[in-house]
């Protein structure tokens, strides 16, 4: 998957694998929602084919080990959504710009926020991509909150899935989608086109290297 140029000072990058723990406020266990897990017509998401980098990292990251990658079952939670699309170029601003508009939309409706700010990715292609943002929050069953245009109440998404982890510039990510696409062809793992990345922490720009995320490949 690529989302921009690789920085020319490259990234703390590595791929970890961790079993389900129970969910929580910006734990792993966040998702994205059902509804939008189409199988994809391959055995692996749908990113679209990498842009030559003008300064690659020194080496390719490994693939992840078997022994450390296991399944999990993501449940949903209640979450505001957004739906937008974005080119390569402006792919993060655009993500960071729409889990904004979530969080002042939380604000203003009294709802509270129960996890970190994530993106679900449902379309790409070689100009850009289409994605929800989603933001958990708390509300009641029937709850009807107002909402400004654009976003609504829903869910994330739920499934089994596979829990990747990237650190460092969101320019470098393509780089652990490398590694993730390797696993799943090597294993012959079937996955749906729906891949959700749970931001534990956001980067300020596409370059910082402090971002870190969680990256969930849902299976079929």
């Amino acid at each position: 998957m690529k989302f921009g140029p690789l920085a020319s000072c490259g990234a703390t990058l590595f791929v970890a694998l961790a079993l389900a723990v129970a969910a929580a406020p910006g734990s792993a266990q966040t998702q994205a929602p059902a509804a939008s897990q189409t199988p994809a017509a391959s055995q692996t998401p749908a990113p679209p084919p990498p842009a030559a980098p003008a300064n690659p990292p020194a080496a390719s990251p490994s693939a992840p080990e078997e022994a450390s990658l296991q399944p999990i079952e993501v449940a949903a939670r209640p979450a505001l959504v957004l739906h937008s699309t974005a080119n390569w170029e402006e792919g993060y601003a655009k993500i960071r710009e729409g889990i904004e508009k979530l969080r002042a939309a939380a604000q203003k409706a009294g709802l509270k926020v129960t996890g970190d700010g994530m993106a679900a990715f449902t379309e790409t292609d070689d100009a850009g991509f289409k994605f929800d943002a989603l933001l958990p929050v708390e509300t009641a069953p029937d709850a009807k909150p107002s909402l400004p245009d654009g976003v609504t109440l829903g869910a994330s998404p739920s499934g089994k899935a596979l829990k990747f982890t990237h650190t460092g510039s969101y320019d470098d990510i393509d780089t652990t989608y490398d590694a993730i696409t390797a696993y799943l062809d090597e294993k012959g793992l079937d996955a749906t086109n729906v891949y959700l990345e749970d931001y534990l922490v956001e980067g300020k720009d596409a370059s910082d290297q402090k971002l870190k995320a969680n990256i969930y490949v849902f299976l079929k």
